[in-house]
């Protein structure tokens, strides 16, 4: 099953090797899977594939200009808005989440998503296979792997209360909290 590459993958990438150019990591559809030096929980094992993640994923009425390697390099280095992992990280590590701009997206700000980056450069790693079409990989592998950071289609997962609570939490301070920069 293609999942064994995800789980126990002949390479794991750096966010150096990652945010290097040229890039290692393929400008083309499929799936990425990330496993973690030091744990973002003590809930939960070092060293091991933890979170899935698909590029592009389904739309029906038009076309995603998403490809893993923009995908991969956005959660090393973009902002909780945009990538639920680094929502899942920040959240796991105690980062606090904040408001910005309209105030409608929520983000660690400038010195959390700072933290955040240097702490996955440390800890994160990556890999990934390339799969035309990865929505179809996607909920199979969540049904079949334990993957406790993944929320979206893994209600069955032992992680996943604690995890779903811990970011409401963190989503309901930010709320109480002004608008940041």
């Amino acid at each position: 099953m293609e999942a064994v590459a995800l789980v126990s993958p002949v390479r794991l990438w750096s966010a150096q090797e990652v945010l290097a150019r040229p890039s290692p990591v393929p400008a083309v559809a499929g799936v990425y899977g990330w496993h973690f030096e030091q744990s973002p929980h003590p809930d939960l094992d070092a060293g091991r594939l933890l979170y899935v993640g698909i590029a592009p994923r389904y739309m029906a009425n038009r076309t995603s200009t998403q490809n893993l390697r923009k995908r991969v390099r956005y959660h090393y280095r973009g902002n909780a808005a945009g990538s639920t992992l680094r929502l899942t990280l920040g959240s796991l590590l105690g980062l606090e989440l904040r408001r910005v701009g309209s105030g409608k997206r929520m983000t660690f700000g400038k010195a959390g998503e700072a933290t955040l980056s240097e702490w996955m450069a440390d800890n994160a790693r990556v890999c990934w296979i390339e799969r035309s079409e990865p929505w179809e990989l996607e909920s199979q592998f969540i049904s079949r792997l334990d993957l406790p950071l993944n929320l979206d289609q893994n209600r069955h997962n032992a992680f996943h209360g604690q995890l779903k609570e811990l970011r409401a939490q963190a989503r309901l301070r930010a709320r109480e909290l002004p608008i940041g920069s």
